[in-house]
């Protein structure tokens, strides 16, 4: 989709409905109506449509091996050869992430690689491209935030904890155990709100058998879902990167500083010469503005680049532009 794309915002009911499945995407219609104070049958209702008409997805993200690192790329290239080039990075497994430019020269993308490696596409395939005019490449050495765990500010505190699936992360293995959890995720990779039944039909076992599976994954944190969304459809026009080089003394702060804040969806610490990366989602310009002029202040910014995105191209939950 195009920044001139018309995109209808929800309204302030199914928000909340979404925001409910950020926080537990396999949560029941009772539970959160229960939670937020709809009945059981409409939540389920306005669910069903959203699911339907493809305004939302609720997806399973798949474990990523420890052994496996991040890659933020920003690809310069000629004009009139984005969208080939974009197109081609979107087909590859290993390029989860893919963003262009406003501007129409530029693409922001997430590479996995393990790190320290001379990374083919990184070291051959693109500077073998003559579209491509420049690459950079920062290591990500922390994630403060994720994009999974970005949260529409439209719930209370209160409700956002009721509605969260406890899990105890000290417990987990860090991967799942066997060929059964693993097939278990695969099931729910394009739908995590497939029905404990139908995985237990589709994999040949007993249902009890798979429900205790879901139950052990969830509280061991490894059944990880998010929401795929267009953003502007939650009235939030304006998705941008923002680049920002700090001190090494201010970088923890203000790491953990853009994770709290409403309209970060991805803060990552990396290497390179802007060495905190914040991603965000704001309503219109004017809240761009304030957030770089206001909200950034007293971090220790001492240089900044922010990049206005024009089209997702590819984010989890599906291949072109979502999110």
């Amino acid at each position: 989709m195009g920044t001139n794309a018309v995109v209808e915002v929800l309204d302030a009911q199914d928000q909340r409905l979404i925001a409910a499945l950020q926080c537990d995407g396999r949560i029941g219609a009772e539970r959160a109506g229960e939670v937020l104070g709809i009945g059981a049958r409409t939540v389920q209702r306005r669910w069903r449509a959203l699911l339907a008409d493809g305004a939302v997805r609720v997806v399973a993200l798949p474990a990523v091996p420890e052994t496996l690192g991040a890659l933020l790329l920003r690809i310069k290239v000629l004009r009139g050869r984005l969208d080939t080039i974009a197109a081609a990075l979107a087909a590859r497994e290993d390029v989860p992430f893919i963003d262009v430019s406003a501007s129409g020269d530029e693409i922001a993308a997430v590479a996995r690689t393990a790190p320290g490696s001379r990374d083919p596409l990184l070291f051959r395939q693109l500077p073998a491209t003559q579209a491509v005019t420049s690459v950079t490449a920062s290591t990500v050495l922390h994630a403060f935030r994720l994009a999974h765990e970005w949260r529409h500010d439209v719930l209370t505190p209160a409700e956002r904890a009721a509605l969260t699936r406890p899990f105890a992360p000290a417990a987990a293995s860090g991967a799942p155990r066997d060929a059964l959890d693993h097939a278990v995720l695969a099931e729910l990779a394009a739908d995590a709100r497939v029905p404990a039944a139908t995985v237990a039909a589709r994999l040949g076992q007993p249902e009890s058998t798979v429900r205790r599976r879901l139950a052990r994954l969830g509280e061991e944190g490894l059944l990880l879902t998010q929401v795929a969304v267009d953003a502007r459809r939650l009235g939030l026009a304006i998705d941008a990167n923002v680049l920002l080089q700090l001190p090494p003394d201010r970088l923890d702060a203000a790491g953990r500083a853009l994770a709290a804040h409403p309209a970060v969806h991805g803060a990552f610490a990396t290497t390179g010469e802007f060495n905190l990366h914040a991603a965000v989602w704001v309503r219109d310009l004017a809240a761009l503005y304030r957030f770089v002029s206001d909200d950034l202040s007293g971090l220790g910014v001492s240089r900044m680049d922010t990049v206005i995105v024009g089209q997702a191209v590819k984010r989890p939950g599906s291949p072109t532009a979502i999110g």
